[in-house]
């Protein structure tokens, strides 16, 4: 099969769909790998370490999509590249219909196959394509929160910690999934006084036995989210429903509630965001203020961290990748029954049910 590896051009993207080592794993498989010039310098690949690896360099993005027959990105196309898929094209990437009904009509109209890396299901009912960056996003909304509770940020000027004599700030995290527990603990071990929320029973008792001791869990209902909010720092939102939009957990109305200058940091927001007041940033314009409250919703935090983040996601992807690559995507669905809930467009129909409830178009169950 012929692979081509775009350089990713949404806003300060800086990962690539693939690392040199990849590569080298496709090329030993007898597959064309063509990378395009400059695709992986954000990430600390240089263009010789692909070659190294087997691959052909070439000149532009529009080169490597009309030269191959399945596209690894790491983010969705955006507008620009609409025109470059091509029918018969496969795709394999994050898509996240169920929040952009542009790119969703656009890849319909394109008649491409598309395999949403956030829907591809592991053997016990994982996403072990999403569990990567959900891991790097939700360390990174600490991070990023910790910052923007800074004065000069617009926050409250507190330490996510405290010190000696001084409360911590408190941090509520909504969701206990990847993310969740990753924000979570990140929070706790920079000392911070953490309540985690969810809607299954278990999840939290395994979060309370494996947690440190300053993380509380709380049962989530808008009661129990409204009866926090006066008293929280930072929320971390971190709800996810696979492929379909994410619920609004706090709502418009919730706001006031909270005091001025605490922080929002929506981990959701590639499905729509969990949070009313909530739409997509950019690194480089990473928040806004509603009602005193600041906003950080970019909607791809990993992006920030591309080594790290390359690295974490060739893992999850390759061994697909190779199947894919090896098989077809059909003969590799039938071999891996994981990756059908991951091919969520084909030949202009959709195949996955929560992208076509959320835009309330035709569904098309996958026939193989």
């Amino acid at each position: 099969m012929i692979i081509g590896i775009p350089k990713e051009i949404k806003n300060n993207e800086n990962r690539v769909g693939m690392t040199p080592a990849g590569v080298c794993e496709l090329v030993a498989h007898g597959h064309t790998v063509y990378v395009q010039h400059a695709a992986g310098e954000g990430s600390g690949f240089a263009d010789g370490e692909y070659i190294a690896a087997g691959a052909e360099i070439l000149p532009g993005i529009e080169d490597v999509y009309a030269a191959a027959d399945m596209i690894i990105k790491v983010k969705e196309p955006i507008e620009p590249e609409y025109r470059l898929v091509r029918s018969g094209q496969l795709l394999f990437t994050y898509f996240h219909f169920a929040s952009d009904r542009a790119l969703t009509e656009a890849m319909l109209a394109s008649g491409a196959t598309c395999i949403a890396y956030e829907t591809v299901k592991g053997r016990d009912g994982s996403l072990p394509l999403l569990v990567p960056m959900s891991e790097v996003a939700g360390r990174m909304s600490v991070q990023e929160g910790a910052r923007f509770l800074e004065k000069p940020q617009g926050g409250r000027g507190i330490l996510l910690g405290g010190v000696p004599g001084v409360k911590p700030a408190k941090v509520m995290v909504l969701g206990a999934g990847v993310v969740g527990r990753n924000a979570a603990l990140m929070a706790a071990g920079l000392g911070a006084d953490v309540t985690i929320t969810d809607i299954s029973l278990p999840t939290l008792r395994h979060v309370a036995e494996t947690m440190p001791k300053n993380v509380k869990t709380l049962y989530s209902s808008r009661h129990n989210i409204e009866a926090e909010l006066p008293y929280t720092d930072l929320v971390i939102g971190s709800v996810l429903i696979p492929g379909a939009k994410a619920p609004h957990l706090v709502t418009a109305d919730m706001l006031p509630l909270m005091r001025p200058g605490s922080v929002l940091v929506d981990v959701a927001i590639d499905q729509g965001g969990c949070f009313e007041t909530s739409h997509a940033t950019t690194h480089s314009d990473p928040v806004y203020t509603v009602d005193g409250i600041v906003h950080y919703a970019v909607a791809n935090i990993p992006g920030a961290v591309p080594f790290t983040s390359t690295l974490a996601l060739t893992n999850a992807t390759l061994p697909y990748a190779l199947l894919i690559a090896d098989k077809g995507w059909k003969e590799a669905c039938r071999a891996e029954s994981g990756l059908v809930p991951g091919v969520n467009i084909v030949d202009g129909k959709i195949t996955f049910k929560a992208v076509a409830e959320a835009w309330e178009m035709p569904y098309t169950p996958l026939g193989l």
